[in-house]
């Protein structure tokens, strides 16, 4: 660890927490995300994720309990579903020698839907390029990602937008 001690009241929560970053195996980080309660608990399955950590697919299926007051998807588990995937994408990508934090997200609920829901996380090279030019000398950078949730037909049901903070540890 970079000098953090957990009940250091200087110790600055990013450092702490970017330094617990392991190497983990994408099928083990699947496994572990798919029996974790909150997204287990809202019918939300992860896929694959590429050995890369460059693309991420997850799914949700309608349940009665996934569901709204007209039957349709409830918004806040479709949000779930995107979050906190271009964050984990990134601090497995970039390393332990970038701090890497979900800042803010807006949803556009564009159609209801019904059955199974999609939503494909990817990064591209030119945008870690970006992040890599923009954030030299230890520079705070705001990137915005965004995703589209479709439904089994492929058509767009939602939009999520992610701000991500990015920061080099100088």
């Amino acid at each position: 660890m970079s000098g953090c001690k957990r009940k250091q009241a200087q110790c600055d929560v990013g450092d702490y927490l970017t330094d617990l970053h392991i190497e983990m195996n994408p099928r083990y980080l699947r496994l572990l995300i798919n029996v974790y309660p909150p997204y287990w608990g809202t019918g939300i399955t992860v896929k694959s994720i590429s050995p890369d950590y460059r693309e991420i697919c997850v799914q949700m299926k309608m349940r009665g309990y996934n569901r709204n007051y007209v039957k349709t998807h409830f918004g806040g588990s479709l949000y779930a579903m995107t979050d906190p995937f271009f964050m984990v994408m990134l601090i497995h990508i970039l390393g332990k020698e970038f701090v890497v934090w979900d800042k803010a997200a807006t949803i556009d609920f564009i159609k209801p839907s019904q059955g199974t829901v999609t939503a494909r996380f990817l990064i591209k090279e030119e945008q870690i390029e970006n992040i890599r030019n923009y954030t030299s000398g230890g520079k705070k950078y705001f990137p915005e990602f965004s995703v589209d949730i479709q439904n089994e037909a492929g058509e767009k049901v939602a939009r999520v937008v992610k701000t991500l903070y990015i920061r080099k540890k100088v």
